[in-house]
Order: C-alpha cells, then sequence, then structure tokens
C-alpha cells in the first residue's frame, strides 16, 4: 500500500468567486477570512497535518497574490502552481495538473472547509469520494450507492438519484485512469452545465469497472457566499476558541483576534473574526468578519463582511463592503 507521505495534494483555486462580490472584484475568494484565517490556509493546515508535503494548486483569478499568501505562510510545503486562464470547469483545472502529478492524490476544493480525517482517504485501498447528506441535492454532483460502493454519479441532476452530494474531497491511489478520463472529455469537448465536469470523468471510470468507495464526513461548510461564510466563520471560532487579546475592551467569546490588530473601547463578539494590522474603535462588532488592515470606526456591526483595507466610520448594524473601500455615516460614536 502507497504510504500517505507520497501523495500529492491538487487544490483547485482558480474561481472568480462571482457571489461574494465586492471582495471578490479585487481580492481572490481563497484569500478571505474565516476564522482565524484565510480559507486556503485551512485548507493547507488540513493537508499539511495529514503528512502531505507537496502540492499542486490551479490558480487563475488574480493567481499572484495566492502565491504570494502561500511562499509566505507555508515555505516548507513543496507547491506546484500551474494556471487555468479562463473557467472551464473543475475536470478542466484537474486535467491541467497532468504534468505535473504522479502517482496516488488528494484532491481537495480550495472553497470549502471539510471537518474529516483525511487518513480514511489516504489509508483506503480503493479510490474514495466524499459525500455528505444535503437537503437539495441539485446544485451539485450526486452518488448513487449500493454495498457501500458507489455505483452512479450525476452531476447536478433535475432528477438527484439520492441526497448523497459529492463535497470536496477525492483520493486517488494511481491518478493515470483519472487524467486519461478526463483527457477524453477535454478532447470530446463534452460538457455539462457549460463545464468540463470532474463528475463526468469519475462517471467515465466507473463505467469502465473502477471502484469507488464512499466516505461519509462530519462536516462541510460552504465559504461561496457572505451567508455561508459566516456560518463558517462560526464553526471555526466554536471549534478553535482562540483566546483573545484586546485590552480595555468587551470580549464575547468565541472571537479571534489577531495580535497584529489594534482593536481598543470596543465591544467584540461573539462571532467575530479581527484580521492582521486591522483597526477597531469605538465599535461594537458581532458576527462579523473584518479582514486585514480594515478601519472600523464609531460602528455598529453585525453580519458583516468588511474587506482588506475598507474603511467604515459612522454608525450602520449591517454591511458588506469590499477592498480599499471608504464609507462614511455620521461622526457620532457607538454608545457603548
Amino acid at each position: 500500500m502507497n504510504n500517505k507521505q507520497e501523495f500529492t495534494a491538487i487544490v483547485p483555486v482558480a474561481g472568480a468567486g462571482t457571489r461574494l462580490r465586492p471582495h471578490t472584484h479585487t481580492y481572490p475568494k481563497v484569500l478571505l477570512t474565516v476564522g482565524d484565517k484565510p480559507i486556503i490556509g485551512h485548507i493547507l493546515d488540513d493537508i499539511s497535518k495529514a503528512g502531505i508535503k507537496k502540492v499542486c494548486m490551479v490558480i487563475g483569478y488574480m493567481g499572484d497574490k495566492i502565491k504570494t499568501y502561500v511562499a509566505g505562510k507555508y515555505p516548507k510545503l513543496d507547491v506546484t502552481f500551474v494556471t487555468q486562464d479562463e473557467p472551464r470547469g473543475l475536470g478542466h483545472a484537474i486535467w491541467l495538473t497532468r504534468e505535473h502529478v504522479k502517482g496516488p492524490a488528494l484532491v481537495m476544493l480550495g472553497d470549502t472547509i471539510i471537518s474529516a480525517d483525511l487518513k480514511k482517504f489516504l489509508e483506503a485501498r480503493e479510490d474514495s469520494i466524499a459525500v455528505h447528506e444535503v437537503a437539495d441535492p441539485r446544485r451539485f454532483g450526486v452518488v448513487e450507492t449500493k454495498k457501500g460502493r458507489i455505483v452512479n454519479m450525476v452531476e447536478k441532476p433535475r432528477n438527484p438519484p439520492s441526497n448523497l452530494a459529492i463535497v470536496g474531497i477525492y483520493a486517488f491511489r494511481e491518478t493515470g485512469p483519472l487524467f486519461t478520463s478526463l483527457d477524453r472529455l477535454v478532447q470530446s469537448g463534452k460538457t455539462t452545465v457549460g463545464e468540463i465536469q470532474l463528475t463526468d470523468a469519475l462517471m467515465l471510470m466507473l463505467k469502465s469497472g473502477h471502484r469507488f468507495r464512499p466516505v461519509t464526513i462530519d462536516g462541510w461548510y460552504d465559504c461561496g457566499k457572505p451567508e455561508t461564510l459566516l456560518e463558517t466563520n462560526r464553526y471555526i471560532l466554536k471549534k478553535k476558541n482562540p483566546a483573545p487579546r484586546a485590552p480595555g475592551c468587551v470580549v464575547v467569546e468565541p472571537v479571534y483576534i489577531s495580535p497584529l490588530a489594534k482593536v481598543s473601547n470596543s465591544i467584540i463578539g461573539p462571532y467575530a473574526s479581527i484580521g492582521d494590522g486591522a483597526l477597531v474603535d469605538y465599535s461594537i462588532v458581532s458576527d462579523s468578519i473584518i479582514n486585514e488592515n480594515a478601519v472600523i470606526m464609531n460602528m455598529n456591526l453585525s453580519k458583516s463582511l468588511v474587506g482588506p483595507s475598507a474603511t467604515i466610520i459612522g454608525r450602520r448594524e449591517q454591511i458588506n463592503i469590499g477592498e480599499s473601500s471608504e464609507i462614511r455615516f455620521d461622526k457620532t460614536a457607538c454608545d457603548l
């Protein structure tokens, strides 16, 4: 059996994150803060803890910012970057890594936080796919199982064969059959919902006699929309419960406050994340994410996303503001 150190992690992070605009007009989605670090940081942490040293990341939209972050925070990982110039789907993104990935591989989607034991995937004798029961599976790849094996897969079906959605982790003992099936799709030009789908390639493998084992995961947290990003932030803060420091402030845990942030005269929490270099003064911040270098003064924020280097001065209860923006309401301080 292959040792887990031999795996390469394939991490697609080329998506533009249109549902998170205005933040993603000037910032890649995977660098938005959730909990105590950017989305991609949580994923790379899990990969590192699993003993994987080699990573192949598929970048596109503002990929240089992702390169800079990864190089600065994860110097011990052996990371290769592959560029997807146009959004042609997850299957196409994985296909682009074919010259860089040999042997076993673990695919982890770069926009989802998953609570799972990766050893179940790395040590399995068969290829494995993470699944999770969802109320409406029509938005996902869906599997049908029988006697502990996957017998059918379909991408975004109108009439789902089950409620088991494919949720972002795939383990392959050998990537040769995977890349062969992806190459067939790319060369034929076959698409589903306008894109080259990984699910379609896996179905080709299944039809040829390949076996896949479903692995039900504990938790699955989407980072694709403002409301789900805030929900994921709450989950991470409850799980990690970092001990914040904010002298002169009232802190209602769970909260994350970066050691590099400046927070004063404020009430922070619960479920607030304050990023590196952020300045918060005379404000109330709860159930919100304040990204790096943002400035918050005289505000009452709840269920809000504040982008990197944004400035908000005034009084308001909920806001969604992108990078380097500035909003001023009034100069009256919040009543603390």
